[in-house]
């Protein structure tokens, strides 16, 4: 708890640092520049296509009678933008964390390193293509437990808590690759993060948190279009800073954790290594017991008598 809770304010003092700041505005062009041409393409044919979806339905008809009796008939026209701006949100979200997970998560780790832990050695544990096959699985994991989990969004409190959970696993499995995988070697990436779960899953859960922040200007973006346009890379700098914050919160945390690990002795981290993994069936076979069988680290070979 000590170094979750150190690592958490050296990443809040972090982020005011001109470089920090100034690594953010990448990424933010990115995505603005993205989300304007994708807009500029496909927002008007969306919203119709919404609009007409919602006036074929049968059932909101009541809903529409019911708006329009309490003195509020304008407020249909703003549902189908509302609907369009929620359906895109996740992608946004997934884009911007793509994007500092790429142009930002490296430098900030280095920038860590180079103020804390200047001699800490660089093991190249995961190569870069590594990387991008560990982040387009996490990816599709998440988006397949958000397809499963959106009948559920249905409920009050779970609308907030899923997307939560959802996208605090994929920071955690996406960020925790990123921060260790030039400092550590294979080894010692598996043991920090089997070791550091449970911490590092509720790094991801804070952040996730943290970026439902965003979510209120998307909002306020389509009741108030005339400030849309301001209002959309607003929303994008800020899911760009909780994620800049989630890296370098995570670089404190796991490169302190991997200081730690080499400080420990030699034997005490091969035997935690070594216990993670499960003894081979073929190699048990081959003295004839079974592989849970208690009697296969005995043997009663008798040592060869030299002449």
């Amino acid at each position: 708890m000590k170094l979750l809770i150190d690592s958490f304010w050296r990443s809040a003092m972090y982020c005011l640092y001109p470089r920090v700041i100034g690594l953010s505005f990448l990424p933010l062009v990115l995505i603005v520049a993205l989300s304007w041409l994708l807009g500029y393409l496909y927002w008007d044919t969306a919203v119709t296509g919404v609009r007409a979806w919602l006036d074929a339905s049968s059932w909101l008809t009541v809903v529409w009678r019911w708006l329009e009796g309490i003195g509020l008939p304008d407020l249909k026209t703003v549902v189908a933008p509302l609907m369009v701006i929620f359906s895109v949100t996740p992608l946004v979200v997934v884009a911007s964390l793509l994007a500092v997970s790429f142009l930002m998560t490296p430098a900030l780790t280095r920038l860590v390193a180079e103020r804390r832990f200047v001699g800490l050695q660089r093991k190249h544990g995961g190569t870069w293509l590594f990387s991008l096959w560990w982040t387009f699985l996490s990816l599709l994991l998440a988006l397949g437990a958000l397809l499963l989990t959106l009948p559920m969004w249905l409920v009050p409190p779970l609308a907030m808590l899923l997307p939560a959970l959802i996208w605090g696993w994929l920071t955690y499995r996406i960020m925790a690759f990123d921060v260790l995988a030039e400092f550590a070697s294979a080894d010692e990436r598996h043991t920090l993060m089997a070791r550091h779960r449970m911490s590092l899953l509720g790094m991801g859960v804070i952040t996730g948190l943290m970026g439902a922040a965003p979510s209120l200007v998307w909002a306020s973006g389509a009741l108030f279009a005339a400030a849309f346009v301001i209002l959309v890379p607003v929303a994008i700098w800020i899911y760009t800073l909780v994620f800049a914050f989630s890296s370098l919160w995570f670089a404190h945390f796991a490169l302190a954790a991997l200081q730690a690990l080499r400080s420990e002795p030699f034997n005490v981290v091969v035997d935690e290594v070594l216990s993670a993994v499960p003894p081979s069936p073929h190699a048990t076979a081959k003295l004839g017991v079974e592989p849970n069988d208690p009697s296969a680290d005995v043997t009663d070979v008798e040592p060869r008598r030299v002449n």
